[in-house]
């Protein structure tokens, strides 16, 4: 197996006994950019020289025995939101020209502190607005979309040219890249992870998550960043993330976990391939001891109106001063959406959040019958770049952007944790995405059943982009 193939347990495994030095492994990575980047358009920036530095410094420490745990000297890449000192946080906007950060973001430093090698700084969608992010082109086939907003993120970690990465999910950002690149994306229980240093798009439904090829890996991650940050408000006080346990034979044994199987909403209007890949794997579950129990979904009739009516005035209310002063840097998707986000009423979004805190007390009930709900990430596989709608067989019409966030948003609102991992490919050999979503809190709990369902399949190798760059 190539470096750039290595997961992050993989990676940190053989660097830990020092089969591969952070050196090695960092050059692989370096060179695998070069290789693909280019066709590709993950990377705003590569910062090659630092990356090396601190690899380096990672292989001095490691040798000296300082081994700081499963990130020291593995290279990740950070989504152009989050700060990292001296660097541009540009947000995929030239709206941000000239913008250079004084300091890290929480995240940042604390990825940093365990060791981990900053490759670069990948792209979103302009301000994370959006699910498509048209910079950059999907891993597995350059003439799809690559997902967003965090699509820079999801096709870094898909095509080998990180190991892992970071994210930011508002509505569905590190979920549907995640599944429509063929990895694992995971949000974590809002408030679980800092957001300090990361540029905004809606305080009340944004979140910080990781981009891995695998369950495991994303929960090494997420140990690292989890914890209470006075610096963000929504921070939860007293909280910590402890990674799922227990002896290695009992990993795959899921007996006594209860899997809630959406009667309503999750499967309405979606691709068939899709639902029937979800299924399969959602039988998978229960071949491992699941006990599957059908559910009804909560509230679903408010979902859409319930998202947008929160997510687009706070994102409007963020971008007030430069709408009003450089208004012509925006994209068009974007400036029209904070356009109107200046015109929602004050009525409309307080209705907003009384119908959220309504359907978090509703999931809540749900959770006491079962640990998990089991769905599709969304509804269909990568669109082609460009297109602008999905037409179903009822003779409905949504846009893309409105089908791939109407399966991930309620996971937001109701700020519970939710992973997508990869669960077959279509017949145009396009990946598929199952998410689980759990109890507040209950990441561990997504965390082990995702993983025992790993433990059982053979995993996706990196995308084969090598070959669509020649």
């Amino acid at each position: 197996m190539l470096p750039h193939e290595l997961t992050l347990a993989e990676a940190s495994r053989a660097l830990a006994s020092r089969e591969l030095s952070p050196v090695e492994l960092t050059d692989a990575l370096l060179d695998r950019i070069d290789a693909v980047d280019g066709h590709l358009g993950a990377y705003v920036t590569v910062v090659a020289d630092a990356a090396r530095a601190a690899a380096a410094r990672a292989e001095r420490e490691i040798a000296a025995g300082a081994h700081k745990g499963p990130l020291h000297g593995v290279p990740m890449a950070l989504k152009d939101l989050i700060d990292v000192a001296g660097l541009p946080t540009t947000a995929s906007s030239r709206v941000r020209e000239g913008h250079r950060a004084e300091r890290d973001a929480t995240v940042a430093a604390r990825l940093s502190g365990a060791g981990s090698v900053l490759l670069g700084k990948v792209h979103t969608h302009e301000f994370a607005f959006g699910l498509t992010t048209p910079q950059t082109r999907n891993a597995w086939d350059g003439d799809r979309v690559a997902g967003g907003s965090s699509g820079g993120s999801a096709v870094a970690v898909a095509s080998g040219t990180a190991t892992y990465a970071l994210g930011t999910d508002t509505g569905g950002s590190v979920r549907v890249p995640a599944a429509l690149n063929g990895v694992v994306g995971l949000k974590p229980t809002y408030g679980l992870v800092s957001r300090h240093g990361v540029t905004p798009l809606s305080w009340s439904l944004d979140h910080v998550g990781v981009l891995a090829r695998t369950a495991e890996d994303a929960g090494l991650v997420l140990a690292a960043l989890a914890g209470h940050d006075p610096a963000d408000p929504a921070s939860l006080p007293g909280t910590s993330f402890a990674l799922p346990g227990g002896p290695a034979g009992d990993r795959t044994d899921l007996t006594g976990l209860r899997v809630g199987v959406p009667r309503t909403y999750y499967f309405d209007r979606v691709e068939p391939e899709v639902e029937e890949a979800v299924r399969r794997a959602i039988d998978g579950l229960r071949d491992l001891g699941a006990r599957l129990v059908d559910v009804d979904i909560p509230m679903t009739e408010y979902v859409q109106a319930a998202q947008w009516g929160l997510m687009v005035p706070e994102a409007a209310a963020y971008h007030e001063e430069t709408l009003r002063t450089v208004a012509d840097r925006y994209a068009p998707d974007v400036r029209v959406l904070l356009e109107a986000g200046g015109r929602v009423s004050a009525g409309d979004y307080l209705r907003a959040q009384r119908a959220r805190t309504l359907m978090r007390q509703e999931w809540a009930r749900l959770f006491e019958a079962v640990d998990l709900v089991a769905a599709p990430t969304v509804t269909s596989t990568a669109a082609r770049a460009g297109q602008e709608t999905v037409r179903w067989t009822d003779g409905t019409e949504e846009t893309v952007s409105d089908t791939y966030v109407r399966l991930s948003a309620p996971a937001n609102l109701a700020g519970v944790p939710s992973l997508s991992l990869p669960v077959g490919l279509d017949g145009a050999g396009l990946p598929i995405g199952m998410q689980l979503i759990g109890a507040p809190l209950a990441d561990a709990t997504v965390l082990r059943a995702a993983h025992a369902y790993e433990a059982t399949r053979e995993r996706l190798r990196p995308a084969p982009v090598l070959s669509l760059a020649q």
